[in-house]
């Protein structure tokens, strides 16, 4: 929980505050940006919610805080209504699991609902009240990870999603890890489905896995529908530079390894980046075609 007395000096007045265990994670400032800004060099409350829209969303950004930095001086009576609007809906059937974990340094992760099994994409905190939901939801199928930073509670999620003849899960489907093996670590040894080259891997018909080393080694990008990129730490979008981007001051590997798989990735079309770090960004398929070779250019000027 959220300190009082460690309350930044820099909040606005009133019921939200973030204290000094925030560790610029940016989480806040893109779920409820009409109450949370970055005041020095971490997040604080610029402005209070002014009605039920803007008090639901900073209340999530709250429950979706990593290192629970944010807190309101008065006891929420809604927090139990705000945790199940947990996963939040995106667009169709994608969205957001909030319960940012401090293990991914606050990295987004995803749910995909798909009759065929769900996927869940990096992993959130195992917080019961997500885990509720997701289970009413049909469970988890797959567990994705894009790379080694953001795998989080990855083991308590697939353990559970594996139990069978339980209320949600009467059929024992269980719950299948997917991993590049360059991002393989004592902490992963376990995960199911360890891929393994550079080649183009169909999980299904609408999944495919697209490796991009350059993050990390064995960084990879899940495309849904052709349409969907759910792109981990290769390309986010930077309100900043007003563009798409990769983040050349967290590359840990490589970055010209990186600005070329960004070329490889540029051939596919998609309408959506659903990163782990960084902003998402939606456009049509010839306007995100256009973002991409911006990108590179800004990448290939950065090298």
């Amino acid at each position: 929980m959220a300190n009082l007395k460690q309350r930044r000096s820099e909040n606005e007045p009133g019921n939200f505050y973030v204290d000094s265990s925030c560790i610029d994670c940016d989480t806040c400032r893109w779920m409820a940006p009409e109450t949370f800004g970055r005041l020095g060099s971490l997040s604080a409350v610029t402005r209070q919610p002014q009605d039920d829209v803007q008090r639901h969303r900073a209340m999530q950004a709250l429950l979706s805080c990593p290192t629970a930095s944010i807190g309101t001086v008065e006891k929420p009576q809604e927090i139990q209504r705000v945790q199940e609007q947990f996963p939040l809906s995106i667009t169709a059937n994608i969205y957001h699991c909030g319960y940012h974990s401090k293990k991914s340094f606050g990295a987004a992760s995803y749910f995909i609902q798909r009759p065929e099994g769900n996927v869940l994409i990096d992993s959130p905190r195992f917080s019961p009240p997500l885990v509720k939901q997701l289970e009413a939801m049909g469970g988890v199928r797959y567990l994705y990870l894009t790379h080694r930073d953001d795998v989080a509670d990855h083991g308590k999620f697939q353990a559970h999603f594996s139990q069978a003849n339980i209320q949600w899960n009467p059929e024992g489907q269980r719950c299948d890890r997917i991993l590049h093996a360059d991002e393989i670590t004592s902490d992963t040894a376990a995960v199911e489905l360890q891929l393994d080259g550079s080649d183009v891997f169909a999980l299904a018909p609408d999944l495919k896995i697209l490796p991009v080393p350059g993050h990390t080694k064995g960084h990879t990008v899940l495309l849904y529908n052709d349409q969907y990129l759910f792109t981990g730490d290769h390309l986010a979008w930077s309100n900043r530079l007003n563009q798409l981007v990769g983040f050349n001051r967290f590359c840990w590997y490589d970055w010209e390894i990186q600005v070329e798989s960004m070329k490889q990735l540029a051939n596919y079309d998609f309408q959506w980046v659903l990163p782990g770090h960084g902003r998402r960004y939606q456009a049509g398929v010839e306007e995100m075609r256009q973002r991409m070779a911006q990108c590179i250019s800004w990448m290939e000027s950065v090298a």
